[in-house]
């Protein structure tokens, strides 16, 4: 009996499998974003709330009646030699007519999401530059952003390759009109 020769790991190969071996912490989220692990402690209750304030005006006043999940991870497109992506939005928005947080994977696709959300916390860097060139480069159609330290709320649309090229930034107060499938036009007076 021979053994078999089995080929080498490719160092993003490793990297993906030691990240999906990761153990967290409760309450912690593991990303694996441009070649990066990024662990994330559990958020505070001002970034629950402007969470919360979102959904809630979603829920009620968009034109299509969406699903929201804060736990289902996406696996995203990555650029170079890096593995693919795996990030955990601090929202996903679906239309409710796709079902697509059904499943037992705690991965999922990110066909279908009509937009993700995020809410700076310990790595704000993170939010405005890498997770919003994946977000891109998976073809998710709106990322809006809730930057605390800039008081401002960022929509960004038109996905292209490694960016989008459309781009609202609004500070709190104002509101912002989100287009098709949400179609309404979110306020941010309670952001203040």
């Amino acid at each position: 009996m021979t053994a078999m020769a089995h080929e080498p790991l490719t160092q993003a190969e490793v990297l993906l499998e030691g990240f999906l071996a990761l153990d967290t912490p409760e309450g912690f989220r593991a990303e694996l974003i441009e070649g990066e692990i990024v662990v994330t402690p559990p958020p505070d209750g001002d970034h629950e709330d402007y969470i919360g304030l979102i959904v809630n005006q979603v829920i009620r006043r968009s034109a299509t009646d969406m699903q929201f999940s804060g736990n289902k991870g996406l696996k995203l497109k990555s650029g170079g030699a890096c593995p693919k992506n795996h990030a955990i939005p601090d929202g996903t928005f679906a239309p409710l007519e796709l079902r697509l947080y059904r499943g037992a994977d705690s991965w999922m696709p990110c066909d279908g999401v009509a937009m993700v959300l995020e809410v700076t916390f310990t790595k704000p860097g993170a939010d405005r530059e890498a997770k919003r060139r994946c977000y891109a480069r998976g073809g998710i159609p709106l990322y809006l952003l809730i930057d605390r330290d800039a008081s401002s709320l960022t929509l960004f649309s038109d996905p292209e390759k490694d960016d989008y090229r459309q781009v609202c930034m609004l500070p709190f107060g104002k509101s912002l009109a989100l287009p098709e499938p949400f179609a309404f036009d979110l306020d941010t007076t309670d952001f203040l």
